[in-house]
C-alpha cells in the first residue's frame, strides 16, 4: 500500500469518527434537554411541556440507529487498529446509555400526566427536580470528559452517583411517610417513587458513560464496583421495575 493511499484511509477513518461522535454530542444534547424540560414539567404540572419532551424523545432514538448503523459501518470496513477500536465501541456503548437516559425521562413526563390530575405531595416536585439537575449536570461533565479524554473528571462522575442514591433514598422515605399520614397520598406517591427511581437510574446511566471515558484512555473498565447509596435496592419489596405508565405507551 502507499503512503499516500494510506495517509487517504487514515483521513477518512478520522473523518468517520469524527462525524460520529458529533452524533454523540448532539444525541447527548438532546437528552440532557430532557432531562430539564421532564422535571420542570413535573414541578409547574405543565402537561404541554410533559407531551414535548414525548415527542422528541423520537429524535434521540434515531439518533442511536444513525450512531449504530454508522460505527458499525466503521468497523466493518475500515479494521481500526486497537485505540480506534475502542473509539468506536465506546460510541455504541454510550449511544445505548444515552437512549435509556431518553427513555427514562419520557416515561417521567408521561406519569407527570397522571400525576396533574391528583392532589400535590409538598415539596416533592421541587426534590425530584434537585434530583434531575444534579444528573443533568453529571451527564454534562461525562460528554465534557468524553471530549476532552479527562479520566479523572470521568471518576469524579462516577463518585457523584452516591449524591443522586442518597436523594433518592431521602425521598423515598418522604414518600413512604405521605403515605402512611394519609392513605390518599398512595397513589401520588407510587407515581413520584418510580419517577425519583427514574432519576437514579439515569444517575447509572451517566456512571456507564463516564466509564466508557475510562475505557478510552486507559483501554479497560474500572474494576473497583461502582459506588452505590442507594440504600432500597437490597429489598426487593423497595426495587420496583421502572416501566412504561399503564396505558400511557406511545
Amino acid at each position: 500500500m502507499s503512503q499516500e493511499l494510506s495517509k487517504h484511509i487514515v483521513s477518512s477513518f478520522d473523518r468517520d469518527l469524527e462525524g460520529i461522535q458529533a452524533h454523540i454530542m448532539k444525541m447527548g444534547g438532546l437528552v440532557e434537554t430532557a432531562i430539564r424540560d421532564a422535571a420542570k414539567s413535573l414541578e409547574t404540572r405543565d402537561e404541554e411541556l410533559a407531551e414535548d419532551v414525548r415527542r422528541r424523545d423520537a429524535s434521540v432514538d434515531e439518533l442511536e440507529r444513525v450512531i449504530n448503523d454508522e460505527a458499525a459501518r466503521v468497523i466493518a470496513l475500515r479494521a481500526p487498529a486497537a485505540s480506534d477500536l475502542r473509539v468506536a465501541l465506546s460510541v455504541l456503548r454510550m449511544s445505548n446509555n444515552l437512549e435509556r437516559i431518553g427513555d427514562l425521562a419520557k416515561n417521567m413526563a408521561k406519569r407527570t400526566g397522571v400525576l396533574v390530575q391528583l392532589q400535590p405531595i409538598d415539596g416533592a416536585a421541587a426534590s425530584l427536580r434537585r434530583m434531575a439537575r444534579e444528573v443533568e449536570l453529571m451527564l454534562k461533565d461525562a460528554l465534557d470528559c468524553y471530549i476532552q479524554r479527562d479520566a479523572e473528571l470521568a471518576r469524579d462522575v462516577i463518585e457523584r452517583d452516591r449524591d443522586v442514591d442518597q436523594m433518592y433514598n431521602t425521598a423515598f422515605r418522604e414518600f413512604l411517610t405521605f403515605m402512611l399520614e394519609d392513605p390518599r397520598n398512595i397513589t401520588a406517591c407510587m407515581h413520584l417513587h418510580f419517577i425519583a427511581k427514574n432519576v437514579e437510574r439515569m444517575g447509572d446511566h451517566v456512571t456507564g458513560i463516564a466509564e466508557q471515558v475510562i475505557f478510552l484512555t486507559e483501554g479497560s473498565i474500572p474494576a473497583d464496583k461502582r459506588p452505590k447509596a442507594d440504600a432500597t435496592s437490597t429489598d426487593a419489596r423497595f426495587s420496583p421495575e421502572v416501566g412504561e405508565v399503564s396505558g400511557t405507551e406511545d
